[in-house]
């Protein structure tokens, strides 16, 4: 499997598996970070393997570490998600200040939420196989005028 079908792979898993504020979304984060996790450690290695020798199916060691950075910020931004999940999962909302505390918490989880699909979209980016230059017309060789000899 590619970097880019990795990635691929493991968004199309987080979007099977969306987060809701239960126990279930708490296990769904938990597993989406640990996705996360094992891609951004996988681009890494292969980032370091792309630096030896006689690899030559892998993107360039730029492109993975990009890719891998953006997928650090989404385990980030999953990671804080966290607090507010485990907040609404665990807390009564039975008072008006408890629900009203529940909107701030569905907020922050909202926020963190978008910004690692953000960044999950910017590692996919980043791997986006890009056609090489075309090479440029052969330029004319320049024309020599042959060297014309005066008699003294």
């Amino acid at each position: 499997m590619s970097a880019r079908q990795a990635v691929d792979a493991v968004t199309a898993d987080i979007r099977d598996h969306p987060i809701t504020a239960d126990g279930t979304g708490l296990f769904n984060v938990i597993r989406h970070i640990d996705l996360l996790c094992h891609l951004a450690a996988r681009m890494a290695a292969d980032a370091e393997y792309r630096l030896a020798p006689n690899i030559t199916d892998l993107p360039p060691p730029a492109t993975l570490g990009a890719s891998a950075g953006h997928l650090g910020r989404a385990i980030a931004h999953y990671t804080q998600t966290l607090a507010p999940l485990i907040t609404l999962t665990t807390t009564a909302q039975d008072t008006l200040q408890q629900k009203l505390d529940s909107l701030d918490h569905h907020s922050h989880l909202r926020t963190h939420l978008d910004d690692a699909g953000r960044a999950l979209d910017a590692a996919r980016t980043a791997l986006e196989v890009r056609p090489p230059a075309a090479p440029n017309a052969p330029t004319p060789a320049p024309v020599h005028t042959p060297a014309v000899r005066r008699r003294a």
